[in-house]
């Protein structure tokens, strides 16, 4: 069995070579299709597909599937699984198809939904729906990947399913570099990307299946209560662990009511923003799962605590900095990757202030991938959703509330209040119920994350504060930025060495000596 820490570098790695693959898709876009009107109405095509790749690749379809495929291969073997594998694809297989089919039928009700400021936009809408009817079927591939991805994620094979969004980068940049400048419209270059890319994506899923033994033979089995079971958890485990998204797909909705641009902006910012919380939320939630779901009585439950505090320790030490970092360098992180002819100083500006408003919560958005997948892993549905409605309440209101005097910034700082409150729930109710608890040695960690974070964060408004980061030549900016990142990462790392954190305060559950 590969140590948490192993499978851990193993997921970051690959997630951290789909985002960086990510940003060169972005700067592609950016660079020849700027801010406009057409990529608003991409952007809204691409949001509801993608809001459901988010929800399936980053934990929410395993947080639903793990625990159940874990519980048939306990009870029943191999040979129950794969029977329980062909009845999961070919029953989900035929929903999706269904699902799918429905969704581009009713394009113009999904516009209204997601984008009703486009309603007094008769061409943007009629572009937006043309651009959503190419894009929808990626809902249907996606949605089998991730179910492949939890098999194989249930078997500690991670490095496929981290692998398999670069493809969907790949496939898109290819498009818009290679297919757009022989299209009357270019923007649907982005559409067919998508397209292509979730066809990749399942297939690069089949051989690794194969190798296990489990590659699916679909059998439709709807009135097997196993199956029924399971499809009733998928709803609660998405809504619990994807409230993140919902609230970012929220703020997409409302920016339609703003001036022409907030969605890029937002949809810049939020990329940003996800290159961190992609990176560790998933090296962290994915990982974890599994070891969670595993085992009873009580050596189990001393486990199942002390993943879930080295998942917290983690997120605390990576997280923070991160967050701070990111706010603090968020014009110049904007300006470095995007600013060009048609992505505006003004541009840069606008999204940069979305982007810090995002960064404020970034430690919470992380922390709820990590303690939202311990309520499933003891099968309880009813709290993560409890908890992500209250949430969702709260954002909606915050975001009526903030939207009017700070616009689209006010959408980014609405979901970061929210997130904060989500994490906190969750928390309370693991403490509440026993499920975790800490381990010694949280206050010195917090201390010195702290501090550490602070005198990072006092250092670079020292050194950067002043600076214009729209008027510098764009070699100068990447140098800048560049210098920032390396010499704020590594004061941060000195600093907290100094305070006395050391690797064996964070080391894996299944490796720490009995002394610590």
């Amino acid at each position: 069995m590969p140590s948490l820490s192993g499978s851990a570098l193993v997921v970051g790695g690959n997630t951290l070579l789909s985002r960086i693959l990510g940003f060169v898709r972005d700067l592609v876009i950016a660079r020849a299709f700027g801010a406009d009107a057409a990529t608003d109405a991409f952007f809204v095509a691409f949001k509801i597909p993608n809001f459901l790749r988010r929800l399936f690749a980053e934990g929410a379809f395993a947080a639903a599937l793990v625990p159940a495929l874990e519980e048939r291969r306990r009870h029943d073997g191999h040979a129950g699984l794969t029977r329980l594998v062909d009845e999961l694809s070919g029953t989900l297989g035929l929903i999706l198809l269904a699902f799918t089919a429905l969704t581009v039928l009713c394009a113009p009700l999904l516009i209204l939904l997601f984008a009703p400021g486009f309603v007094e936009q008769p061409a943007q809408r009629t572009l937006t729906i043309e651009l959503l009817r190419l894009t929808l079927p990626y809902v249907l591939l996606i949605s089998l990947t991730a179910l492949a991805g939890a098999i194989l994620n249930s078997h500690e094979r991670f490095a496929i399913p981290a692998f398999t969004p670069a493809l969907l980068n790949l496939a898109m940049v290819a498009s818009a570099v290679l297919l757009a400048p022989h299209l009357e419209r270019p923007i649907f270059a982005l559409a067919w990307g998508v397209l292509l890319g979730g066809l990749a994506q399942l297939a690069l899923q089949l051989p690794a299946l194969a190798r296990l033994g489990l590659l699916p033979r679909p059998r439709l089995a709807l009135d097997s209560p196993v199956v029924r079971r399971i499809l009733r958890r998928i709803g609660p485990a998405l809504l619990g662990v994807s409230v993140v998204q919902l609230s970012l797909l929220l703020d997409t909705l409302l920016a339609s009511f703003l001036t022409s641009g907030s969605i890029s902006w937002l949809y810049y910012a939020e990329r940003l923003m996800e290159f961190p919380l992609g990176l560790l939320a998933a090296a962290l939630g994915v990982v974890i799962l599994p070891r969670l779901t595993r085992g009873s009585g009580a050596a189990s439950a001393r486990r199942f605590s002390a993943t879930l505090d080295w998942g917290l320790r983690w997120t605390l030490l990576l997280g923070l900095p991160a967050a701070v970092g990111l706010a603090l360098l968020a014009e110049g992180l904007i300006a470095t990757l995007f600013q060009s002819g048609a992505f505006t100083a003004t541009d840069v500006t606008l999204a940069a202030q979305a982007l810090s408003a995002y960064a404020l919560g970034l430690l919470a958005f992380i922390a709820i991938k990590v303690l939202a997948p311990g309520c499933y892993a003891r099968h309880d549905t009813r709290t993560p959703v409890r908890v992500a409605l209250i949430a969702l309440g709260t954002n909606l209101g915050l975001d009526l509330a903030l939207m009017g005097p700070l616009g689209h910034t006010g959408l980014a700082l609405a979901t970061t209040l929210a997130a904060l409150l989500n994490a906190l729930l969750l928390l309370h109710a693991l403490r509440r119920d026993g499920s975790y608890r800490p381990r010694p040695g949280w206050p010195a960690l917090g201390a010195a994350v702290l501090g550490a974070s602070l005198a990072m964060a006092g250092t670079l408004h020292w050194a950067l504060g002043t600076l214009d980061w729209g008027a510098l030549a764009p070699w100068d900016r990447a140098w800048h930025l560049g210098g920032a990142v390396l010499g704020g990462a590594t004061l941060y790392v000195v600093l907290v060495l100094l305070a006395g954190v050391r690797p064996r305060h964070l080391a894996a559950p299944e490796r720490r000596r009995p002394a610590d």
